[in-house]
């Protein structure tokens, strides 16, 4: 092909306009990596059904299970993570990078790649390396508040970088575009957004008919994820009888974690108020059946449905990953983040913006216990007035339309 043989030489590729637009995404690992990439890929085919998608991932991410459910075909690479430490991992890195560099060269050509488009993670390194070789157009969006390594590596060489904050510490090379173009949100996320618009107080009375809640009564939702916060359960469930006698609860408590839970809400208000938690009537995309219990305090280890969830909630308190403060503000959700005390301080940096715009706020994990709950949160479920203007900031600061955004710049990219 003329356009491979121009990218080997130096030259800019170019693409041959006979064919259909082949892109080929890069990255994964985590739901906050593949989500972002599965909407972008969905609404890129929304745009133009002629478009070929191809993912470049690993066989350990999740990207393994979620790419092919979706629809999209998967490419696998091993993982190479950059070296932090002078080790025998370090000393082994040279030769596996260019080895997965070779296989992701590889596949752009069998795929006759006009584009890559990369979302972080371990696959998406050697694609942007591989991209800037074979001068393909290279787009990138960045998830969190502190760009990965990944991400700082490709945005050098870049056309476009999408981010869903404003300062992440990309800097980018000649040329390159980086604009805040918020979190592209999961397709049941972004279908409640528009209902929320729409009608905010209908869809909401709504999603608490779903689930099978009082619709007269207040909403806590507790999350900290698929794997759930133990600090988070600790202190919400043993917080319980305060709680309920001003609200109704929906408790996600993460992989394992539920018979802890029940039996805190048992010692601390009572078994009686514990209930299940299921659907009751229908909602776009479920599929009807069943009723919740009949207690306040609905405790579950996971929901797959977390729009239907997010739309019943008056108040949320959970981690404050990039994805959930996204969706949050997307849906002008207020919350209450406590950022994951680990790591490089980017949940507290995830959540700044939007506490800082009055949607939410951030409650330290050491500080977050019973007496706390008890002291904070009966107040706020209560206050409507102030749970409404944190609403519409929420709502303000929130994005919605990041995929098609992303999409656009995609075509316009690998058009030029």
């Amino acid at each position: 092909m003329k356009g491979w043989n121009q990218g080997l030489q130096g030259a800019r590729y170019a693409r041959n306009m006979t064919k259909p637009l082949s892109v080929v995404f890069a990255g994964g690992g985590t739901a906050g990596h593949v989500n972002p990439l599965l909407s972008m890929a969905s609404e890129l085919k929304k745009l133009d059904l002629s478009v070929k998608v191809c993912v470049i991932g690993t066989s350990a991410g999740l990207e393994s299970r979620l790419v092919p459910e979706a629809g999209f075909e998967l490419e696998t690479i091993q993982k190479v993570p950059f070296p932090r430490r002078p080790d025998s991992a370090a000393l082994k890195f040279p030769a596996r990078w260019l080895s997965e560099k070779r296989r992701v060269r590889e596949i752009l050509t069998q795929h006759g790649a006009d584009i890559v488009v990369g979302v972080g993670g371990y696959a998406a390194a050697p694609a942007y390396s591989a991209a800037h070789y074979l001068k393909l157009p290279l787009i990138i969006h960045e998830q969190n508040a502190r760009a990965g390594m990944a991400n700082k590596l490709g945005s050098r060489w870049a056309d476009f970088v999408g981010t869903v904050y404003d300062d992440t510490g990309l800097r980018g090379g000649r040329g390159t575009i980086i604009q805040r173009v918020g979190l592209p949100l999961r397709e049941p996320v972004s279908r409640a957004a528009g209902r929320l618009e729409r009608d905010r107080m209908g869809t909401k009375l709504e999603a608490k008919r779903q689930l099978g809640l009082d619709v007269h009564k207040p909403v806590i939702l507790i999350t900290g994820g698929s794997l759930g916060a133990v600090s988070l359960n600790t202190a919400v469930s043993d917080s319980a009888e305060s709680l309920l006698a001003c609200a109704q609860v929906i408790h996600l408590t993460g992989k394992g974690k539920l018979a802890a839970v029940a039996h805190s809400v048992s010692i601390h208000a009572g078994r009686q108020h514990l209930a299940g938690l299921s659907f009751s009537m229908p909602w776009p995309g479920s599929d009807g059946g069943g009723t919740a219990s009949s207690g306040d305090y609905h405790a579950a280890e996971y929901w797959e449905r977390m729009d239907i969830a997010f739309c019943a909630a008056d108040l949320v308190i959970c981690r404050s990953g990039a994805g959930t403060v996204a969706e949050l503000s997307a849906l002008g959700v207020p919350a209450v983040y406590v950022p994951l005390p680990v790591g490089n301080g980017e949940q507290r940096l995830n959540a700044q913006p939007v506490a800082d715009a009055g949607g939410g706020y951030i409650v330290n994990d050491a500080d977050l216990d019973p007496e706390w709950i008890k002291s904070h949160i009966p107040g706020l479920i209560t206050d409507r007035d102030r749970l409404a203007g944190m609403s519409r900031a929420s709502w303000d600061y929130g994005v919605r339309n990041a995929a098609t955004v992303m999409a656009q710049h995609i075509l316009e990219v690998s058009r030029r």
